[in-house]
């Protein structure tokens, strides 16, 4: 899948991630072609430090998360002065828009995707950040487009927080995006169609690609109706009614080991798995960042560094996938 960063320059070696409960950072260098993660770093936040939200303020206590931002960068052991930045989901709306008929000029495209989301946006589209990408190719010619809409200003709550701590973000991209990067840039990537399922504490996120070419994604905050298992049925309703599906290749788990870990996350974990598997009838698997990269030998992995460590090095790794 084409990633939608919302600021793009050529990945750095550090990689970050601001959510509501945590701090985490990896660094990663290259060694005969090869990534490995050198080191790791993962700082707490107090509650209500960051509360990601579409249309209202993200970081309420932007000196907490400065301050652990820098408690990270010197368990790096050194502070980077460029980073690739991962955000929640929950901070942009993320939309498929097909176009029976696609402009020939960029700047018509553009234009045209504008005067589409302006329509469903929450906010003024002349506040806001719009990133977009190419999808599924459609029928007759037309093509699908990811489109992901933030406002700015709650981007550069994020980009601000890092920038007191010393760091400048040249990327900044969603979680899920950079999940998906990481299936994307492994040995064996989907070729048919697969699920990728994220859970975190504020929010689940479903996405269906179909190989490369992201064709559903929806974000529920842990407030809406429902229970996971619920979502996904409806996603997999969706999903053989209206998008074609014949079944999933792949169905993959994200997330569900908690920012903690330990064995209540554990338990947890494997009671989404289940559920998942006796839904949907297929085996649902994780993300494993040793088919990436290698981890430098003093750095023991578990299942809760794992889904720390993913969508920063998919995030690192996204020029696997775009380039």
């Amino acid at each position: 899948m084409k990633t939608l960063p919302f600021l793009a320059t050529p990945a750095p070696s550090v990689a970050v991630e601001i959510s509501p409960r945590r701090v985490a950072a990896i660094a990663v260098a290259t060694h005969g072609g090869t990534p490995v993660i050198g080191a790791h770093a993962t700082e707490p936040l107090p509650a209500g430090a960051v509360v990601p939200a579409l249309n209202a303020e993200n970081i309420p206590d932007r000196t907490a998360v400065a301050q652990a931002l820098r408690r990270v960068f010197e368990h790096l052991g050194a502070r980077p002065r460029r980073i690739a930045l991962v955000i929640p989901d929950s901070v942009a709306k993320v939309s498929i828009l097909r176009l029976d008929n696609v402009p020939g000029s960029l700047r018509d495209l553009e234009q045209l995707i504008h005067w589409h989301v302006r329509k469903a946006a929450p906010f003024r589209i002349e506040d806001a950040q719009v990133t977009y990408a190419p999808g599924a190719a459609a029928e007759g010619g037309g093509r699908d487009f990811v489109v992901a809409v933030a406002r700015r200003d709650v981007v550069q709550e994020y980009e601000q927080a890092c920038l007191d701590a010393g760091a400048s973000p040249g990327l900044v991209d969603l979680t899920t995006f950079d999940l998906i990067n990481a299936v994307l840039a492994s040995e064996r990537p989907p070729a048919g169609d697969w699920l990728l399922v994220n859970v975190t504490p504020e929010y689940s996120t479903i996405g269906i690609l179909r190989g490369a070419d992201l064709i559903f994604f929806r974000n529920r905050v842990e407030e809406g109706d429902g229970s996971l298992t619920d979502l996904v049925h409806q996603t997999a309703m969706y999903y053989e009614d209206r998008l074609s599906g014949r079944g999933f290749e792949r169905v993959v788990l994200s997330g569900a080991s908690g920012p903690a870990g330990g064995p209540a996350a554990a338990a947890g974990a494997d009671q989404i798995r289940r559920s998942l598997e006796a839904r949907l009838g297929v085996r649902v698997e994780t993300i494993d960042p040793r088919q990436l990269a290698t981890f430098a030998d003093r750095i023991a992995v578990d299942a809760a560094l794992v889904d720390t460590v993913a969508p920063l090095l998919g995030v690192l790794l996204r020029e696997r996938v775009t380039g």
